[in-house]
C-alpha cells in the first residue's frame, strides 16, 4: 500500500510542479566539495563523533564518514556538517 501512496504523491508532485523531496519527505543532500554537507528533511541524529555521523531519514540511516566532522546549524529539519568529508551513503 505505501507504494501506491508514493506513486500518487509522485504524480501529484508532477502535476502541481512541487519538488518531490517536499511531497515524498525525502532527504535533500547538498555536498560542497569535500568540506561541507547540508542535509534537509532529516529525522534526527543517531550517532556523532569526529569521524562518523549517522542521521535518521525517511530512506534509512544516512552515514557520513570523514575527519574532524563538526555539526553546525542544527535545526529540526536541517543540519550542516563541516570537516573533511570522505564518504556518504545510506544504510537501509
Amino acid at each position: 500500500m505505501p507504494f501506491i501512496n508514493n506513486k500518487l504523491k509522485n504524480k501529484f508532485s508532477s502535476v502541481l510542479d512541487i519538488p518531490k523531496d517536499v511531497i515524498l519527505d525525502l532527504p535533500k543532500i547538498t555536498v560542497i566539495g569535500d568540506i561541507q554537507i547540508y542535509i534537509e528533511n532529516h529525522r534526527g541524529i543517531i550517532e556523532y563523533s569526529r569521524e562518523l555521523v549517522r542521521l535518521s531519514t525517511s530512506l534509512g540511516q544516512l552515514i557520513i564518514k570523514g575527519e574532524d566532522l563538526i555539526l553546525r546549524n542544527i535545526s529540526i529539519e536541517e543540519i550542516y556538517i563541516d570537516g573533511k568529508i570522505k564518504e556518504v551513503g545510506f544504510l537501509r
